[in-house]
């Protein structure tokens, strides 16, 4: 990367952390929220380590790296208000005309996504943690899993900055944000084991970037971790979130022949 695309991406990430610190109301959101998930659902669905085959007797330590998964998932589906309300005000078009590269301005605001979203994992493995969650993965195995889950921020942040520069349109982004990290989310081992669930869902948590990294994250957790699992769903995920980030820069000429 040259040094004028390194320099305008920092310029640009130092935006966005500006604009989120200026928002306690949404940092105190974002921060919220996975705690209450990781609780509820952690209460909910406590009994389910009794199926036959679970594989484990505490549903806290399976279900916190999931939940990490699942909130970097929600709010990177978000992303993309942030270029609608630069559209809306004229800054976008204004970004454009500058010296400013198009690398820049998507990498700089994915970083800033992805500052977030490792607070927030390193925040719902601390309240997993205090509700009884232990792993024998240690250092190695939670870096493992925040890399995961800023991968997968970055993907769906990726994604979800390609429909707001192809929309333009903040009820559409909402929408589609929501048809797909819903399915995504039901259709991985977040909260259940697929071998557990319908087999065609067993079958579509294979090809679900969501379920890779939360493969990745709880191999790395475990006792006795499988390292060729955990690299390959890790290179699967690498190389999905490279292969969206490529094409939501493209988004941006797009954009520009539709203005």
């Amino acid at each position: 990367m040259s040094t004028p695309v390194l320099a305008h991406t920092g310029l640009i990430t130092s935006r966005w952390l500006r604009a989120q610190f200026r928002s306690p109301a949404l940092i105190a959101f974002t921060l919220v929220q996975p705690a209450i998930w990781l609780l509820l659902f952690g209460q909910l669905f406590k009994g389910i380590v009794e199926l036959p085959g679970f594989g484990t007797t505490s549903y806290i330590a399976f279900l916190t790296p999931g939940i990490v998964m699942m909130t970097a998932l929600m709010s990177s589906g978000w992303n993309g208000t942030t270029f609608i309300t630069d559209m809306e005000r004229g800054v976008m078009d204004r970004m454009l005309a500058s010296p400013v590269r198009r690398g820049a301005l998507m990498a700089g605001q994915l970083i800033s996504n992805a500052t977030s979203t490792a607070i927030q994992a390193l925040l719902v493995f601390g309240i997993g943690l205090a509700a009884g969650a232990r792993y024998d993965g240690g250092v190695v195995g939670f870096l493992v899993t925040v890399a995961a889950s800023v991968l997968i921020g970055t993907a769906f942040g990726s994604l979800s900055n390609a429909v707001a520069l192809l929309t333009r349109q903040q009820e559409a982004l909402i929408g589609i944000s929501q048809f797909v990290s819903l399915p995504l989310t039901f259709m991985s081992s977040i909260m259940i084991d697929p071998k557990l669930a319908p087999h065609w869902v067993e079958v579509a948590a294979r090809f679900n970037p969501v379920d890779w990294a939360t493969v990745a994250a709880r191999e790395a957790l475990s006792a006795d971790p499988d390292w060729a699992s955990a690299g390959r769903h890790g290179l699967y995920l690498l190389a999905f979130t490279l292969v969206v980030a490529y094409w939501s820069t493209r988004a941006f000429r797009t954009y520009q022949r539709s203005v």
